[in-house]
């Protein structure tokens, strides 16, 4: 990133969580627009968990008696 003085001591004393806001801005991501990602992101992970723990569920075999479910662990297919 070029500064406006000169080539090496421009930005000796900033921050680097001020170089992370100058480049947020200058890709025009406000900090609205930057939660509101977030939130989509996590909602989408949230999402794929959900979808995969419904999977599981599906391709889950008959429940077994107690005693059998202690002997051994239950085997499951991963695409």
């Amino acid at each position: 990133m070029s500064g406006k003085g000169g080539a090496a001591g421009t930005g000796a004393g900033k921050k680097s969580c001020c170089w992370v806001s100058e480049i947020l801005e200058e890709a025009g991501l406000d900090r609205e627009r930057a939660r509101q990602l977030r939130r989509q992101l996590l909602e989408g992970v949230v999402l794929m968990c959900q979808w995969q723990l419904q999977r599981m569920q599906q391709h889950a075999p008959p429940e077994e008696p107690a005693a059998a479910r202690r002997r051994r662990g239950r085997r499951i297919d991963v695409e």
